[in-house]
């Protein structure tokens, strides 16, 4: 009598999980970015409680990329593969938002790397389940922002100076990151992909997610009390 042994279909390799690699890797490298930046601005913070504050979430970055890292190795991608593609991802981006000050730096990071994150979580609605919720989760962390807002609100509320010279290097960020953006749409076919699975309905997804993302922006912005 012969049996025949059924063995389970790995995942590696499969079409449904390419796209899922590209913006899982791309999600892993903004979270290691993070790391860096926050590794960096405890050293620069001016208190001491900020500085343990910042180490305290350089640290949690780590943690939230080693968990993008583990899925894309349980679809089957190669973790260092998928993150080494976006190396100089904010290389430019960086480059040309150089900030002056300690609040320029806070609303850097609370606006300007929050329009990569907002277009990771509309990119992951064209995710299998098991993606979108490590996204979701990974980019649902609000501590450094909540750090941010209550900085910037203290420093602002005293110098309707600081208030001006934040909301135009608000808007400059924005205009930046929106750059970053429109490259990876223009270099990466599969976040295209993404952004049009999670926009179906919509009759140009490209148009509907810069309008999302600018939303957001605004919203990010009026919780500081800025014009956008």
């Amino acid at each position: 009598m012969t049996t025949t042994r059924t063995e389970a279909t790995p995942e590696v390799g499969t079409l449904e999980h390419s796209d899922a690699i590209e913006l899982l890797g791309l999600v892993a490298q903004l979270e290691h970015v993070a790391f860096a930046r926050l590794a960096a601005d405890s050293a620069l913070a001016p208190t001491i409680e900020q500085r343990l504050e910042l180490s305290r979430f350089a640290s949690a970055a780590v943690e939230r990329r080693d968990r993008v890292l583990a899925r894309i190795t349980e679809i089957g991608g190669d973790p260092v593969a998928a993150v080494r593609q976006y190396d100089d991802v904010l290389d430019d981006f960086d480059a040309r938002t150089q900030p002056g000050s300690w609040w320029e730096r806070l609303l850097k990071a609370y606006v300007g790397y929050g329009v990569a994150d907002d277009f990771c979580r509309l990119a992951a609605e064209g995710l299998d389940a098991g993606s979108r919720a490590v996204v979701l989760e990974v980019l649902d962390d609000a501590s450094h922002a909540e750090l941010a807002v209550a900085e910037l609100d203290a420093a602002g509320s005293a110098d309707g100076v600081l208030t001006a010279r934040l909301a135009l290097w608000g808007r400059r960020l924005v205009g930046e990151a929106l750059g970053v953006v429109q490259r990876l749409l223009v270099q990466r076919p599969a976040l295209v992909r993404l952004v049009s699975v999670g926009s179906s309905g919509s009759a140009n997804p490209p148009t509907k997610l810069f309008g999302e993302l600018t939303a957001q922006h605004t919203r990010r912005m009026s919780r500081l009390g800025l014009t956008a």
